[in-house]
């Protein structure tokens, strides 16, 4: 891979990683089961340098901001690359969002230039405020010849011969600005420089090096901070490939495993859970004699890599297990949202580790990482080189907040110096995560300080926590609060914990349900326990990660629904 500890900006790096890895394939595209793109790195830089130079002859200078809101495809990165090139600051959006909520952010950002796929610009056209766009040109991807793109122009169409003057920045100066969409309220972008991603990636490969061969399968949005570092930035200055589908249907998922001999992927610990219940279900329809036998290899296989893993030795005795994913696979990379041990446990028996780690926007990809020596469940790793971590005012069992010092925390938020004050402070980026470490080096999180509730005994609870007791429940989603926390109140006392239900269409509570949920809050102290339910008639909101965002849940219940809702258990 290349040093980047030489480099002074992403555009550099990049530039030079396609020369180096000329000839090896970069991206490959699919949808469903045809390959629509593949590049290398060569084709990717012939496919860019247009763009750049039409972007460069739209006046658009070293520091503007350019945004993309697009689904994950090639068309994301070369946009990205020719933005770096002509040194200007990224602004990836989450395509998920409303088309008033892309028009709020894109105002706040003050975007120069827009990169928009066709369906989602539409959208954005038949917005109520779309007069007040304030992007200088659009370019809209895929659009159909003829179509009446309300002023803007073909992202096909859009590019000038001639080779396009590469722009230098420095590490301090502004790379990107990305929105974290699990906040609510006022847009806050966070503003990470050259310096934090030239760094984050320095100390991500060196505990999980890409070479040439190895092929990172992209299904969390490249707007998302984790995909967009080991899904973009990561695998091409170390000559990798990207792989990019067009669906997330589960069977051509499971077919891009196999035919394209993934080596990474990256999940939500959400879609990690279904691919263990998926197992399951297929083990426990084995005859007797080879569930039996496969039993025996899961006993063999945890025996022998109790300590690290042995990838060749578990291929051996799991070979149909792995097959199943490739052949190839190293390792599935989560984070984003709580992780079940028992599931990380699961999969690391069959011989493929789930690498679990922490992080938050502010720190721009990951904080903390699992670096498998040894292989550990209960913890969300050690802190990544170049990472400090401190626990603010431990309690009597060493809980506090976390608090992080590195060269990857954000320069500050986008014209908020106050809120910048608030969360940086003396050069600690204050988390507002509880957490503590274990006597190995491992940190373990607890929970968010705000949803924190303090018994009558004067003991912590927190309810990310709890939750895990009531994986399974047969609902659609679930979440545990704080009463106080829904329906603010001033003194303290009386506090409860309220499970709030989503349940599928058309099911209904009855006493099975009723009974389940009893069953399991039981199984927790008296303490912990749950003091009610109260049913929601809405899917619950989630940031792109599909971790729920709690605040903005807490919110919609309090102003929907009186605390007399809460039935009791």
């Amino acid at each position: 891979m290349l040093d980047l500890g030489s480099y002074t900006c992403l555009g550099a790096a990049l530039r030079d990683a396609l020369d180096r890895f000329s000839s090896e394939v970069c991206l490959i595209e699919a949808d469903r089961d045809r390959e629509k793109v593949r590049l290398t790195y060569s084709d990717f830089k012939e496919i860019a340098l247009p763009l750049a130079r039409a972007l460069e002859d739209a006046d658009f200078d070293a520091g503007d901001r350019a945004a993309i809101i697009m689904t994950n495809q090639s068309k994301w990165l070369i946009s990205a690359y020719a933005i770096f090139y002509c040194g200007g600051v990224l602004v990836p959006l989450d395509y998920k969002l409303s088309a008033a909520e892309h028009l709020q952010l894109l105002a706040h950002s003050k975007a120069k230039i827009l990169i928009v796929e066709y369906h989602l610009w539409r959208a954005i056209t038949q917005s109520p405020d779309f007069q007040k766009i304030g992007t200088r040109i659009v370019l809209v991807t895929e659009a159909p010849l003829g179509a009446d793109l309300a002023g803007a122009f073909r992202w096909e169409d859009f590019r000038r011969k001639g080779a396009p003057d590469f722009v230098m920045r420095q590490r301090e100066d502004m790379a990107c600005i990305v929105y974290s969409s699990g906040t609510g309220g006022p847009p806050k972008g966070c503003v990470l420089t050259h310096e934090n991603y030239l760094e984050q990636c320095r100390a991500l490969t060196a505990w999980y090096p890409f070479w040439p061969g190895v092929r990172y399968l992209s299904i969390l949005p490249t707007n998302h901070a984790i995909d967009f570092m080991v899904g973009f930035i990561g695998p091409f200055v170390c000559g990798a490939c990207v792989v990019h589908l067009r669906t997330l249907r589960p069977e051509f998922v499971r077919d891009a495993f196999v035919r394209y001999r993934i080596t990474y992927v990256s999940l939500v610990p959400m879609i990690v859970k279904n691919l263990e219940r998926g197992l399951r279900a297929k083990f426990d329809e084995l005859p007797s004699w080879k569930h039996a036998f496969l039993n025996t290899m899961v006993a063999t296989n945890k025996l022998l890599t109790r300590r690290r893993p042995k990838v060749k030795l578990s291929r051996m005795l799991l070979s149909s297990v792995h097959r199943a994913f490739g052949g190839e696979l190293l390792a599935l990379i989560t984070g984003g949202a709580f992780m079940e041990p028992s599931t990380m446990q699961f999969f690391y028996d069959l011989g493929i580790p789930v690498v679990n780690g922490y992080g938050l926007t502010e720190a721009g990809t990951a904080l903390t990482l699992n670096d498998l020596k040894p292989f550990r469940a209960d913890t969300v790793g050690k802190p990544l080189p170049g990472v400090e971590l401190r626990i603010l005012n431990p309690d009597a069992e060493g809980i506090g907040e976390v608090a992080a010092r590195s060269a990857t925390v954000m320069s500050h938020y986008l014209d908020d110096p106050e809120l910048t004050l608030e969360t940086i402070v003396d050069g600690w980026l204050l988390t507002g995560d509880l957490g503590r470490f274990d006597g190995h080096g491992h940190l373990q999180l607890f929970g968010r300080k705000k949803n924190m509730v303090v018994t009558e005994g004067g003991k912590n609870i927190y309810p990310e926590d709890i939750e895990n007791v009531f994986d399974g429940l047969p609902v659609k989603e679930y979440c545990v609060f704080a009463a106080n926390y829904i329906w603010p109140r001033k003194e303290l006392g009386g506090e409860i914990l309220v499970l709030v239900l989503r349940l599928e269409q058309n099911q209904h509570f009855d006493a099975a349900l009723l009974e389940d949920i009893s069953a399991r809050n039981r199984r927790l102290p008296d303490f912990k326990r749950v003091g009610g339910y109260l049913l929601w008639d809405k899917d619950f909101p989630r940031t792109a990660s599909m971790k729920v965002k709690r605040q903005m849940l807490g919110e919609e219940i309090g102003k929907s629904l009186e605390r007399g809702a809460i039935v009791g258990l």
